[in-house]
């Protein structure tokens, strides 16, 4: 289905529900574009005005077998009609075993795989951050520059992707260091080597265990394979293959966060497949259960079996519901969705690479599967950020019906739902280059 806009937007019922949100709703949210949503199905969703859009967002890399997948919404129903709730903290429920189960089939961590349950992506990182510290006896951690881990206190701590997400918040957790992410792109070290990624991590040896923290008291470090809120940025093979070795040479912990790079969205289950990296714990969320809340953290078995009962728990934490989602999603995920991903993630990805002859903004299009990053920039010699123009970008693609984010501070990010059909990625890279098209006449004059 090609979007089409009727009205101008936002429509008038948009506009109410919007008006009545601003008396009411948390002004922390960040909402890009009036969008106010009626429905959706597979990659298309419809807003109250009846405006048809499609949809590259997933409601940021969620949905990933698209807006009210029959067999999800099937699996949800029949679940909800047996029981809601009965917290697995407590009590016992097959429907949370089974997840279990799959989850220690499929996540690439050595040694057998045990799951703790909890409700979102921010959960699972504090899960790892107290998993890591309870078994290791160690106090500190390191994390990325660029990185998101959430926003509750501990995975705050880690979170260095902007200064909003910090400001006024603190003290925040102690302990935590910050290293360059290795952003081939633009070097965060400012060098001109194509050796970014060994120089990064170089940064850690020779200058956080020099300088700053003794690597025999790091507990963990916690990496985006891809960053996501940072920009969409892929972390070299051979970074991760190094860390991984740095991590096993001081007894440290290997972390990857998955929660935006998960569950099929690049093409494999997890995106740290793609180096042949087997990291100690893995947080997962946003994918996991295609719109319902659930966050795990995944780790190996031998570190989960080191804390003991009421060491960490959670009331609502793989509510039956959701593991009921879970499992649908993981269902077609394995049947078709992560072949799809891949292989229509390509034809996107080539469609975007291909704007880059007609549009000087175009910096930098990257990614692997459907999580792909186009950066930009207004020399392509300096490499100049163009935020003004990357909001100006997201707003022109809204008003044409493609629905994009912004990530990091002048990338849009395309993470539609996996079920996204060739067709449909050709509309998003027409649309998209009418966008691009539109923003650069207008910041010409």
């Amino acid at each position: 289905m090609i979007p089409h806009i009727k009205t101008s937007l936002p429509g008038p019922k948009a506009k109410a529900i919007i008006d009545r949100d601003g008396i009411v709703v948390s002004p922390s949210y960040t909402r890009g574009y009036p969008l106010v949503i009626e429905r959706g199905s597979g990659a298309t969703v419809e807003d109250v005005d009846g405006n048809v859009f499609l949809d590259c967002t997933a409601g940021i890399a969620v949905n990933a077998t698209g807006h009210a997948h029959p067999e999800v919404v099937r699996a949800i129903t029949e679940q909800a009609q047996r029981f809601l709730h009965m917290s697995g903290t407590d009590f016992y429920y097959e429907v949370q075993v089974r997840l279990a189960e799959e989850l220690a089939a499929v996540v690439p961590i050595e040694g057998g795989v045990r799951s703790f349950f909890g409700n979102s992506g921010t959960e699972a990182i504090e899960a790892c951050i107290k998993l890591s510290r309870y078994a290791t006896g160690r106090a500190n951690l390191i994390a990325f520059l660029g990185a998101f881990h959430g926003r509750t206190m501990g995975s705050l701590a880690l979170t260095a992707s902007k200064t909003v997400q910090r400001r006024g918040f603190g003290p925040l957790g102690s302990g935590v260091y910050h290293a360059p992410y290795p952003d081939c792109y633009r070097c965060p070290l400012g060098l001109e080597s194509r050796n970014c990624a060994a120089e990064c991590l170089d940064y850690i040896e020779q200058q956080l265990f020099v300088h700053l923290v003794s690597p025999d008291e790091v507990a963990a470090i916690v990496i985006e394979p891809i960053q996501g809120e940072g920009g969409y940025v892929v972390a070299p093979d051979q970074f991760l293959q190094r860390l991984r070795e740095l991590t096993k040479t001081h007894g440290i912990l290997l972390v990857a966060d998955e929660v935006q790079s998960g569950m099929g969205r690049t093409g494999k289950m997890f995106a740290i497949e793609h180096t042949g990296v087997r990291p100690d714990a893995i947080a997962i969320a946003k994918g996991i259960a295609s719109g319902m809340p659930l966050g795990i953290a995944a780790a190996r078995a031998d570190l989960m079996m080191m804390w003991p009962p009421g060491a960490h728990a959670s009331t609502f934490g793989g509510n039956a519901v959701s593991c009921a989602a879970a499992l649908a999603t993981l269902k077609l995920l394995k049947e078709t969705l992560v072949t799809n991903a891949a292989e229509v993630g390509g034809h996107l990805m080539k469609g975007l690479n291909g704007l880059a002859a007609t549009h000087p903004l175009l910096g930098d299009v990257r990614g692997r599967g459907l999580m792909i990053g186009v950066e930009l920039v207004r020399d392509r010699r300096t490499k100049e950020r163009a935020p003004a123009e990357r909001d100006a970008v997201v707003a022109a693609a809204f008003k044409r019906g493609l629905l994009v984010l912004g990530a990091g501070r002048n990338a849009i990010r395309f993470s539609p739902p996996l079920v996204l059909s060739r067709e449909q990625a050709d509309t998003a890279v027409r649309i998209f280059d009418e966008a691009l098209t539109e923003v650069e006449r207008t910041f010409s004059t």
